[in-house]
């Protein structure tokens, strides 16, 4: 089998409805752009699909696939997927592909080996479970009262723990965290992602603040280029940390975090920031070795199948917003997601997809993309 035609769709994606906010300083939820839809052919009919839901990211894929990528995958085997990995680091030395593409290649070669198995991609993985439960991960709310609301909601729902995403000022961020695990009780698991938004002292701060509200994990306070700045947040808080989550090197740059004893709970998984599914493989394995947890980055059905291939993730992340909130589709009224069943990994319903693609389409959900 070989690779005859690598090709570029790209997709509308509308604005998310309804809109959201980050902490102070980063921008919200996404308005209307243009993803992409990366599509590889074969001479034998098999073809797979991934999606980059980045807005932007169409023109991007464009540019690389008639410079780059198309001379460099044409004629090869679509089933060697290592060399082709491998490859597509090569290429990163000159190009300095961008993160969220870099991976896109993998995934959906991954696609086409489930497809050709007729298997879901989880599966050719190895698979480990078919159901995992769901945190409710919140964008950022304007008061106390109406996180303690959301998660409220998010209970009842039933999702069975939180992350918060709150302002980006410690001080007000460790009164949040607090009040949050006063309402909740002893018995809810609870996580603080800082979206990068520190420096060492005010992550130190909060970070106390954590660990006498017994949070399960403290995820991102900082920038992660300095490994040094977390090995010393790690030493001086409880808390356990998980780390890079979008520093470049996938397993690579996650490996110096573990050694350098700053990935006390763990390090992040995903397809779309380390590397596709090789990469994230690769780096669950790593943890696994160190006895740390991979946890699986954010939601989407690629990362589904990610949750249902490693045994050292504990939840998948489920995105909640607006007021009032409900469940992403797909997981049950017990917080579970379970496993898919189609072969491949599909793409997400709910799109206006060129004809090329559509038959790709999921059946499973209808919540387009929000990344």
């Amino acid at each position: 089998m070989r690779i005859t035609e690598v090709e570029c769709h790209p997709v509308r994606v509308p604005q998310v409805s309804p809109p959201f906010v980050w902490r102070d300083g980063l921008l919200g939820s996404p308005s209307e752009g243009e993803a992409a839809v990366l599509r590889i052919c074969t001479d034998e009919g098999v073809e797979g699909v991934a999606m980059s839901p980045r807005r932007g990211s169409g023109v991007i894929l464009a540019d690389l696939l008639d410079r780059v990528l198309r001379k460099e995958l044409v004629g090869q085997d679509p089933l060697q997927r290592e060399w082709l990995w491998h490859r597509m680091w090569e290429l990163d030395r000159t190009e300095e592909l961008p993160l969220y593409l870099l991976g896109l290649v993998d995934t959906a070669l991954w696609d086409l080996a489930g497809r050709l198995a007729d298997r879901p991609t989880w599966q050719m993985l190895g698979g480990y479970r078919t159901s995992i439960p769901a945190y409710a991960s919140t964008v950022t709310y304007s008061s106390v009262e109406e996180y303690l609301d959301i998660a409220d909601q998010a209970l009842e729902l039933g999702y069975p723990a939180i992350k918060l995403h709150a302002w980006g000022d410690a001080r007000r961020d460790a009164r949040l965290s607090v009040a949050l695990r006063e309402h909740v009780g002893d018995d809810v698991p609870l996580m603080f992602d800082g979206s990068a938004g520190f420096d060492l002292p005010d992550a130190i701060h909060l970070g106390h603040a954590l660990s006498d509200a017994d949070y399960l994990w403290y995820e991102e306070p900082m920038r992660e280029f300095s490994v040094t700045a977390y090995k010393r947040l790690a030493d001086a808080v409880a808390v356990p940390l998980l780390v890079a989550e979008t520093s470049d090197g996938a397993h690579m740059n996650s490996a110096d975090f573990i050694q350098a004893g700053a990935a006390t709970f763990g390090v992040r998984a995903s397809t779309q920031l380390r590397g596709g599914f090789t990469g994230a493989m690769r780096t669950a394995h790593l943890a696994d070795a160190y006895r740390l947890r991979a946890e699986v980055h954010g939601p989407e059905i690629p990362n589904r199948h990610l949750c249902m291939a490693i045994s050292n993730t504990t939840y998948y992340e489920s995105l909640v917003m607006g007021n009032p909130i409900g469940r992403e589709s797909g997981i049950d009224a017990r917080g579970l997601v379970h496993a898919p069943t189609g072969p491949g990994v599909a793409l997400p319903a709910g799109l206006d997809y060129p004809p090329a693609v559509q038959a790709f389409v999921d059946k499973e959900t209808v919540t387009p993309p929000r990344a």
